[in-house]
Order: C-alpha cells, then sequence, then structure tokens
C-alpha cells in the first residue's frame, strides 16, 4: 500500500445527494493512477460492488469506517 500522503480523496457523498452516478469518475480516477499512487474514495455506505469491481481489475483495497455512517475505501495497484 502507498503511503497515505501519496492517496488522491474523492468524496463521493456529494454526488450521490445530486443523484449522480459516481462509478465512471471512480473509474477513470483509478485506471490513472501511477504504480505509487492510490484513490480514497469517500462513501455514505460500504461500496461493496465498488470494491468486488476494482479488485476483478487487480486493484488491492482497504476498508476503514469512518465518521458516523461514512466510510473510507482505498485503492491502489499492488507491486508485483
Amino acid at each position: 500500500m502507498p503511503p497515505l500522503s501519496k492517496f488522491n480523496r474523492f468524496d463521493v457523498r456529494g454526488l450521490l445527494k445530486q443523484g449522480m452516478e459516481p462509478f465512471p469518475e471512480i473509474f477513470t480516477k483509478a485506471q490513472a493512477l501511477k504504480a505509487d499512487e492510490g484513490l480514497l474514495v469517500v462513501a455514505p455506505f460500504l461500496p461493496s460492488p465498488l470494491v468486488e469491481r476494482l479488485s476483478g481489475d487487480g486493484f488491492a483495497a482497504k476498508v476503514e469506517r469512518g465518521q458516523g455512517a461514512d466510510w473510507l475505501v482505498y485503492f491502489w495497484r499492488p507491486v508485483a
């Protein structure tokens, strides 16, 4: 896992409140990650389908409970 300073934060709570689907933007951001970077997704619920999809595409993931009902999901490309 890269250092936390190398993770780009993407808070999807606002998009979801507006009724927008954040997956396309998350997927684009994840695909653009370099080997030493990560993506931190902040969501109001545990995004299990997102974790499964990106894990299937070769990303590692770590899930943490955030404040209140929020979830923090870290994605990165594992070093081979």
